[in-house]
Order: structure tokens, then sequence, then C-alpha cells
């Protein structure tokens, strides 16, 4: 008579544990895309209710909307600067949900002039009024933005004016946890900073919508970190540029 292995008992064992991690993971693993593929449903459902009032592109919309939900344990209003007609702040809104306080701000005059330290590009878009991407220098209305939040279920403050006279009288007095600014040039970078980069927590996020854009925002950014000695560092998220607050 041949006798069996003594081992293969514990091989058997051996493959039936193995068996069981491996398919541990692969239900792991597809939980988890099952759930990017939920919140990604969602978020295309966002940017359909809301795109009429933004110029954001479907793709860095739904970016937005992921990076501002890595940060929704930060406690604090949330804030922006440059609204244009709200779609992207009104997406925000309907995300984050009522509990929040927001707060708008926009001249609702369109941009004001840019200037040389803004680049070439810059000046050379505001001069060309004739293409479908000026948007008649960015002008939108009041109302615009009411509409957008209204459609989100959610009050806001509107500030109407310019960053220089907003601003400094802003009453913030939860603090911002989500501050996200929009605002194309170097001097109105530099007002939001200024003026609000105090009232953002600590770990809570800044996002930058035209660093990749415009020279006069990104220069803004980084005069306003080493002016202030900051060690914040430029982050990116699929092309959405951001700041946390250390």
């Amino acid at each position: 008579m041949t006798e069996r292995p003594a081992n293969g008992d514990g091989n058997d064992s051996l493959s039936a544990v193995s068996s069981t991690v491996y398919l541990k993971t692969f239900y792991r693993i597809l939980g988890k895309i099952r759930l990017a593929i939920l919140a990604r449903t969602r978020y295309v459902a966002i940017y359909r209710k809301y795109k009429s009032f933004t110029m954001i592109p479907r793709r860095l919309y739904i970016a937005n909307l992921e990076l501002v939900e890595r940060f929704s344990e930060i406690r604090g209003s949330i804030a922006e600067c440059g609204t244009w007609k709200g779609g992207m702040i009104a997406g925000i809104a309907h995300l984050m949900g009522k509990e929040r306080t927001y707060f708008l701000f926009d001249s609702f005059q369109g941009l004001p002039p840019a200037q040389e330290i803004d680049g070439p590009a810059a000046l050379r878009w505001q001069a060309k009024t004739d293409v479908p991407t000026y948007y008649n220098n960015c002008l939108a209305s009041e109302q615009d933005a009411r509409s957008a939040m209204s459609l989100a279920g959610v009050d806001a403050t509107i500030e109407k004016g310019w960053f220089k006279d907003t601003l400094p009288r802003a009453q913030l007095r939860d603090g911002i946890a989500i501050l996200r600014m929009d605002a194309d040039w170097y001097d109105s970078t530099m007002e939001i900073l200024n003026n609000l980069f105090g009232h953002v927590r600590q770990g809570g996020v800044i996002i930058i919508d035209d660093y990749y854009t415009w020279d006069g925002c990104s220069k803004a950014v980084h005069d306003f970190l080493s002016h202030n000695k900051r060690a914040e560092r430029i982050n990116a998220h699929k092309g959405v540029c951001f700041i946390v607050k250390a």
C-alpha cells in the first residue's frame, strides 16, 4: 500500500487560505470600483444640473467636486471669489449640503482690465472680444448667481463689488473650510489671499482655478506665499490646482 504524503492536508489548507485571501481582495477591489462608479455618476448628475451656469468643462467641474469632497470633514464656511453665474459654487453647495454657510464674491461687472503682470496671453484674450471664449469679459448678473444657488436649495450671502471693497469687510465668523479662487488676474488674486487666507482653517483647502491658465494668477500665489514665508505646497488634482492650509 502506498502511503499518502504526510503534508497533503497542509497543502490543501494553504490552498484554501490563499483562495480566501484572493476572494477577499477581489471583492474589496470590486467594492471600491462600484463606489467610484456611483460617485462619478453623482458628480455627472450635478454637472448636468448646473452646466448652464458654468463655463468650466465637465472634466474639471467633476475634479473640483472630487477635491471638495475630500475636505468635507473640515468645519467652516465655503467661499468663492469670482463666481460668474454661480454654477460651480452651486454644484459644491449641492454636494456639501444646507448646513454650511456660503459666500459668493463677484463684481458682476465682468473682469477688470488685465495688466502687464498678467502676461501677454491675458492681454490678448481681453482684446479679442469676438471669440466664443470671451463670455462678454466674464460678465454675469447677480440674479444668475442667485438662481443657481436657489436651484441648489441653499441660502447664500452674495457680495457684489470689486474685491478691494468687499473682501476687507467680509464677516466670516465660522472661518473658511473651502475657498475657491476664480479671479484670473494678479491684483484680484492677491486681494483674495491678503484678505481671506487668514480666515481659512488649518487643513482647509484653497482651490486656484486659474493657476495653470494666467501668469498673473500663478505669480500672485507665489508672491503671497513667499512674502508671508508660508510653507504650503502647490498641489494638483486632475488639472485643478489647490493648496492645503498648514
